[in-house]
């Protein structure tokens, strides 16, 4: 029994082998089969379909196109610069004001009785002050006479006791009341500073300065007015009478949009190229309409934030209803290089840091690999520099499935020398 289960095993060994070996034969007659199918005319595989265009000699430009939205010439929010309660509101959202027209007014009564009050106590510091002087005057005045008259009985007395009139002790007490009187009017004297005297100038700073609290408290009423800094619309608007404002709370927005501009933002590559100055055609979609335009800022630099430069157009249209914030959009086509050779990009391949094109030979209906030496870049095309001549054709399409010196048909719609 044993034995029969061996024999059993070994031949399904066989018979497995055998299958295998059957199926290789197989596979292998097929591949012989097909291999000289092929070689006695068989289907052959369609040749590459190319695009072409002839390199001619023209002016390259770039063509940036600019998208933004309109800005009005100010758009200025309005706050009190000191709390109070609102007393007078005299405009409504839409307004069309003027510059310096009166357009909230906050509570000035305790400013009025701080004003009077500052007011009387600059005015008792100046009366003050015309009192010190004329006090001072008559110091003055008195010292000065006191001061002369010690100085003629001192220069009389120096007289008597040298002939033996008086004594030395009537000397020195006469001695004694001329330094005490010298030494008065001098300290009076010395006061002086050319315009006033020091304690003259006091007062006189007192009431300067009491004079000028009272400016401050003048000024400080006239903010409790608030005016339209120019003309414009009031746009925004939320306040009413009664209302408690404190210092920096936003209650009225002017907008001026006697003037439009248009910002816009684009990259570094379009800013090295667009100037101050250049002439734009701007179409507003919300308006149905075109407006001439003229470009009147480039940022020097990159704006951190977006990554970008901006553009300031501005519009030259009259006062219109034109509003702030309508996206405007515009393209400018500047010229790189006058009377230059290039060619579309898609017709370049690059690899192994190298650039190629595939240059289209009529007469053989084949194409050539062949490299170059890349110039200015725009959007759609690439100047030439070297390894292509005017005239010449090269493929701009298809050109993954090209290989140098394979041959090739044309596209209908894009026939060698079109410059499609």
């Amino acid at each position: 029994m044993r034995h029969d289960w061996s024999k059993l095993k070994k031949d399904k060994k066989f018979r497995t082998a055998g299958a295998v070996c059957l199926l290789l034969v197989l596979i292998l007659g097929y591949f012989l089969f097909v291999g000289d199918k092929g070689r006695k005319g068989g289907p052959e595989l369609p040749m590459p379909k190319i695009a072409t265009y002839q390199v001619q000699r023209a002016d390259m430009t770039r063509h940036i196109v600019l998208s933004g939205h309109t800005t009005a010439d100010a758009t200025i929010v309005l706050a009190p610069k000191y709390a109070g309660r609102v007393t007078a509101v005299n405009v409504d959202l839409g307004d069309q004001v003027t510059e310096g027209q009166v357009l909230l007014v906050q509570d000035t009564g305790d400013l009025d009785i701080a004003i009077m009050q500052g007011e009387a106590a600059a005015q008792a510091a100046l009366a003050d002050s015309e009192t010190e002087e004329v006090t001072y005057n008559a110091k003055l005045a008195r010292a000065g006479a006191a001061y002369e008259i010690q100085r003629s009985h001192y220069d009389r007395q120096q007289y008597l006791y040298t002939i033996g009139a008086i004594s030395l002790d009537r000397l020195e007490s006469a001695k004694d009341a001329y330094i005490t009187s010298k030494a008065e009017y001098d300290a009076l004297m010395d006061q002086y500073n050319g315009q006033a005297p020091a304690s003259v100038r006091s007062k006189q700073y007192n009431a300067r300065k009491s004079a000028y609290s009272v400016d401050a408290l003048r000024k400080q009423r006239e903010d409790m007015y608030i005016r339209a800094p120019r003309g414009g619309v009031i746009g925004y608007r939320n306040v009413e009478v009664g209302s408690y404002l404190t210092a920096g709370t936003k209650v009225l927005t002017l907008v001026d949009n006697s003037h439009l501009y248009v910002d816009c933002a684009l990259s570094e590559n379009d800013a090295a190229l667009l100037s101050p100055g250049m002439p734009v055609a701007v179409t507003i979609d919300a308006m149905g309409a075109t407006y001439n335009g003229r470009v009147v800022y480039v940022s020097p630099a990159m704006s951190d934030e977006s990554k970008a430069y901006s553009v300031r157009i501005s519009l030259e249209v009259a006062r219109g209803n034109i509003k702030a914030g309508l996206f405007a959009r515009t393209a400018v086509d500047i010229l790189q290089r006058p009377d230059t050779l290039f060619i579309p990009k898609d017709g370049l391949i690059t690899k192994n840091g190298k650039t190629t094109v595939f240059v289209y030979h009529e007469d053989s209906e084949t194409v050539e690999e062949r490299e170059i030496t890349l110039g200015l870049i725009n959007d759609n095309q690439v100047e030439i520099l070297s390894g292509l001549r005017e005239g010449e054709i090269v493929a701009v399409s298809g050109i993954d499935r090209l290989k140098n010196g394979g041959r090739v048909v044309l596209d209908a719609s894009g026939e060698a020398g079109d410059g499609k």
